[in-house]
Formats: structure tokens, C-alpha cells, sequence
């Protein structure tokens, strides 16, 4: 059963504190999909890698949630693109999922220092799970733009090959050159009957990444690592790397729920 047939809940299509609307949706799944969010006055100027908080009014009360932000900060007058996952309960994404293209938002933002170091001409290692690739993208848009683009290494881990946000854009950037970009998707559930025909790497995110390491010759003294995703991924890569040689202060982190806490239910960027 879709979200929208079991979430009956009252939406409100107005509010006093609504200031931006709906204006594109594109799915990639029946539980993945891309939403922008334009503001009604000017853009709120922001750096690639912070999130959003956006929300609306459910049977009388706000609800809402951040996001990191996709789309480039130079691209916010056409609105701010969040890469957000279905969570299966009468949350947030619940009614998100419901909300025709027009329909009235609240956001506010943006928050975080989750960016990335200016002039920094380090290979940048790039590990996320599902979502948490959202603000890679983000920077990596940003910096094609602005002409400074870095020699990049992504790593993203998913459950399931229709899981990889954003694969086409990082496979065409790879291939053509347009980006410096070496795109490493992982399937943690090779086994499974969805992922049949899969030949890429397989295994959690954590698990591969000595290896991509050793394939790309990244070596701790001239490579910045950026982690985003699950926190239980962010601290098993991070020891893994820094039980490699690559000290505290050259690796990056934003978690997208504590420790501890159901994704559905809390944290930055969580459904």
C-alpha cells in the first residue's frame, strides 16, 4: 500500500508560516525521490554541503525535516533539490509524498559546516550511504560551475542497485571527463533477487574502502576524506582509515541521524 493511501492525515494547503512552494518532483523509486523547494522572495544564499529544514502544516500541527541540499547554491533561484528517502510511518515523508507540484512549504535554513575547505587541492575521498550522497553532489555541481572542479573518489553503499541516487549523473561525469570524478557504487545485498546482474563491488560502504584506497592510490598525506550517511558507517570508515594512517583532522563527517536513533524518527537529514 502507497504512503498517500494510508496516510490520511489533513494537509494544510495554506498557512501564515508557509514561504515557499512545490514546483518539481522526480522519482527514482517508489520509496526515492528528488523534491525542489523554491523560496516565495529571494533565494537564501547558502554553501554546498548545508542542509534545508522544510515542512508543512499536518492535522493542525508542523512537521518537518532536514535535508541536505543537492542542487548548487549557484542554481538556488530555480530552487533547492532534497534527496529524500520514503520512511514507512506517518511521519514527514509520509505526507511529502502526497503534495502536489504548487502545493505551499515552509523552510528554513540553511544550517551546517558540513562544506568544503576553500582552495583545497587534495584528492577528496567521498564515502556515503543512500541519501548521504546528497551534498557531494552539491559540491561537485558547485565547483564545475565555478571552474575549480578537484579529482574526486565517491563511494556510495546501498542496499539495492535501484538505490543508487544520482548514478547516471556520476557514471556521465566519469566518462565524458566533465568532472574528475572515479564513481564507486557498492551493493551491501548482492544476494538478493534484486540485484541480479549486478558485477561492481559488493559489500558495505566501510567495507570496501581500504580497497578503493589501494585501487586509487590515495594515500593519507595528500587525500581529505568527507563521510556522510548512516553513523554507524561514519565511525567504522573512519576507523578504518585512520587505522591506515589518515589522522582525525583530514577526515570529515555529518551524520544523518545520532547514534542510536531510528532514521525515521530523528536527525539531520533523516526521512
Amino acid at each position: 500500500m502507497t504512503a498517500d493511501q494510508e496516510d490520511t492525515r489533513a494537509i494544510a494547503t495554506d498557512h501564515e508560516a508557509y514561504n515557499a512552494t512545490l514546483v518539481r518532483r522526480e522519482d527514482d523509486s517508489p520509496e526515492l525521490a528528488r523534491f525542489w523547494v523554491r523560496y516565495d522572495a529571494d533565494p537564501v544564499p547558502f554553501e554546498a554541503g548545508q542542509y534545508m529544514t522544510t515542512g508543512v502544516f499536518v492535522d493542525g500541527k508542523l512537521l518537518q525535516r532536514p535535508y541536505s541540499v543537492a542542487s548548487s547554491p549557484r542554481r538556488a533561484a530555480d530552487g533547492y533539490e532534497l534527496y529524500v528517502r520514503l520512511v514507512p510511518i506517518q511521519r514527514f515523508t509520509s505526507a511529502l509524498w502526497r503534495l502536489p507540484i504548487g502545493h505551499r512549504m515552509r523552510m528554513i535554513g540553511p544550517k551546517g559546516r558540513f562544506i568544503l575547505e576553500p582552495a583545497d587541492d587534495r584528492t577528496h575521498l567521498f564515502v556515503s550511504t543512500g541519501t548521504g550522497i546528497a551534498p557531494f553532489i552539491a559540491m561537485m555541481r558547485t565547483l564545475m560551475i565555478d571552474g575549480a572542479p578537484r579529482r574526486t573518489v565517491l563511494v556510495n553503499g546501498v542496499s539495492y542497485v535501484h538505490d543508487l541516487g544520482y548514478g547516471p549523473l556520476l557514471e556521465g561525469w566519469q566518462r565524458s571527463g566533465e568532472y574528475p570524478v572515479t564513481y564507486v557504487p557498492t551493493i551491501s545485498r548482492p544476494r538478493d533477487p534484486a540485484n541480479a546482474g549486478w558485477s561492481g563491488h559488493t559489500g558495505r560502504a566501510e567495507s570496501i574502502v581500504l580497497d578503493v584506497c589501494r585501487e586509487q592510490g590515495l594515500r593519507p598525506e595528500t587525500t581529505v576524506v568527507y563521510i556522510c550517511g548512516n553513523p554507524d558507517m561514519i565511525l567504522n570508515t573512519e576507523r578504518e582509515l585512520m587505522d591506515r594512517g589518515f589522522p582525525e583532522f583530514h577526515v570529515k563527517k555529518e551524520l544523518y541521524w545520532p547514534k542510536g536513533k531510528d532514521a525515521g524518527l530523528a536527525g539531520v537529514a533523516a526521512g
